[in-house]
């Protein structure tokens, strides 16, 4: 990648859930995204760690967050853990149901110590029906609520949209939006509550539009925003590259065959003259790279852009003036907080942290004295192999 101005972005937490106190004993991809959304907009985050944590692939969604190490299978892990909630609105986890029960960490548990206790569980299926205690991942959850059999063209049968749906929309924002929702009640009420986030049911929320057509519009192949439509669709450059078309509106339509050269006009919603159209509009594509077509419609107004690979995102020309892509203090390449705020920005503070490396300063924060640290240290809290130090 090329250096272009992106600007580091990391500042104190200052932004609109400034003050929020998040404890993540989430996971999978869904929880740590949760958890990102809600540091990114100024929540203290505080990653709670298995003593053998597992291999975290995707290091953006850990940042903003300090990590402790607990051992919530022994008795002063659990000890700590309770400390930990006396001083938290939140907890966040995506364990099945009855993993918490059996640690001692449920729900009705830890609300009977703080009362204003936000707690959300991110699973799946949810806390109940016949599939709550199953396993599943992105491309079940979407299987089972109707998505995934609008996702892919009129041959290829069903193509997963990589995780995006179940995981990361379905899950872990609406996740975010629930425990936003809960943090606003709870200033009228002051009490908190759980949360059911299931995957499968939020998956179902992003389809409503589309149910209410029952597929009229997004069928493989044939809905208008399913690929059947010659100027809803992706096409093939002469680089081997590809142009996104969405000319829905008719202007913008006329805008799609000025900048191709092609006489549809009048025919757009024509379609018996679908297959002559894909077919021409194909041809026109193919016969240029993709840089002739984005100076071609950079000029015309008629929604069409080149599809640009991940690592020609950052160094396109509004994302770089928008920056919506920066590098962090970890130097590592990140997308920007989302969404952006007038008076109370998101930032990036901080990177993915070490496992464990914020122990002592957690535990100070929470009144935990040295000598018990010790002591907590020779019970087992922090694993087997603890040190806690930086």
């Amino acid at each position: 990648m090329s250096s272009q101005p992106i600007t580091e972005l990391s500042a104190r937490a200052n932004g609109p859930l400034a003050g929020v106190r998040v404890l993540d004993l989430s996971r999978l991809a869904p929880g740590p995204y949760c958890a990102m959304l809600l540091g990114d907009l100024g929540a203290e985050v505080l990653r709670v760690d298995a003593p053998r944590p597992p291999a975290r692939t995707y290091r953006m969604l850990a940042r903003n967050k300090r990590s402790i190490v607990l051992d919530l299978k022994s008795e002063a892990g659990r000890r700590v853990l309770y400390r930990l909630v006396d001083h938290s609105d939140v907890l966040l986890e995506g364990n099945r149901p009855g993993v918490m029960t059996r640690l001692g960490a449920d729900w009705e548990t830890l609300s009977a110590r703080n009362d204003r206790l936000i707690y959300c569980s991110l699973t799946g299926f949810g806390q109940d029906g016949p599939l709550a205690r199953a396993a599943g991942h992105d491309i079940n959850y979407i299987a089972l609520s109707g998505v995934l059999s609008q996702m892919g063209t009129a041959d290829s049968g069903p193509i997963p949209p990589l995780n995006l749906v179940a995981d990361y929309g379905g899950g872990g924002m609406l996740a975010a939006f629930g425990i936003a929702a809960a943090l606003f009640e709870r200033e009228r009420t002051g009490r908190g509550q759980f949360i059911d986030a299931a995957m499968v049911d939020g998956s179902a929320s992003l389809m409503a539009a589309h149910f209410s057509t029952m597929g009229q519009l997004s069928r493989p192949g044939h809905g208008l925003l399913g690929g059947g439509a010659p100027f809803y669709r992706c096409y093939r450059t002469a680089d081997d590259r590809w142009m996104a078309v969405g000319a829905i509106e008719p202007q913008f339509f006329a805008g799609l065959c000025e900048g191709t050269g092609l006489d549809f006009e009048g025919r757009q919603m024509d379609r018996a003259s679908w297959p002559e159209q894909h077919r021409a509009f194909e041809d026109a594509f193919a016969a240029h790279k993709r840089d002739h077509w984005t100076r071609v419609f950079e000029e015309i107004d008629a929604c069409v852009s080149p599809v640009l690979d991940l690592d020609e995102a950052p160094e396109h020309p509004h994302n770089v003036d928008r920056q919506a892509f920066l590098i962090g203090p970890d130097d590592e390449l990140h997308v920007a907080p989302a969404p952006r705020f007038s008076r109370t920005p998101g930032a990036v503070r901080s990177g993915a942290p070490v496992p464990g490396a914020d122990r002592d300063e957690v535990l100070s924060e929470i009144g935990v004295s040295d000598d018990e640290r010790l002591e907590l240290e020779r019970e087992g809290a922090f694993g087997p192999t603890a040190s806690g130090r930086r």
